[in-house]
């Protein structure tokens, strides 16, 4: 029944981001942080474990407090989102 299912995606806020990501090319680490509304601290946990995954890249421009980092979802990332949303819709019987 639960097939399918990414426990690495399956948390609620890399849910949420891998959903943001899914519909745009880039997005920076602010909007994501506004967008999810969660601390610095913890979308970068988030987002690092999306990226040991190989579902999201990142690139850094700048240093300090002028620096932004940009993230973009992988073909491995793409995958594991459709899979994990297919399997979820499955679940909910919207197959």
């Amino acid at each position: 029944m639960i097939d399918g299912l990414d426990p690495v995606i399956h948390v609620p806020k890399r849910l949420a981001a891998m959903a943001v990501l899914a519909n745009a090319p880039t997005v920076t680490f602010r909007f994501l942080k506004d967008h999810l509304q969660i601390s610095d601290s913890d979308l970068s946990r988030q987002m690092s474990t999306l990226e040991a995954a190989g579902y999201v890249s990142s690139t850094k421009a700048g240093y300090g407090r002028g620096g932004s980092t940009t993230y973009r979802m992988t073909r491995a990332g793409q995958t594991a989102y459709q899979n994990h949303c297919a399997a979820l819709r499955a679940l909910i019987g919207g197959a």
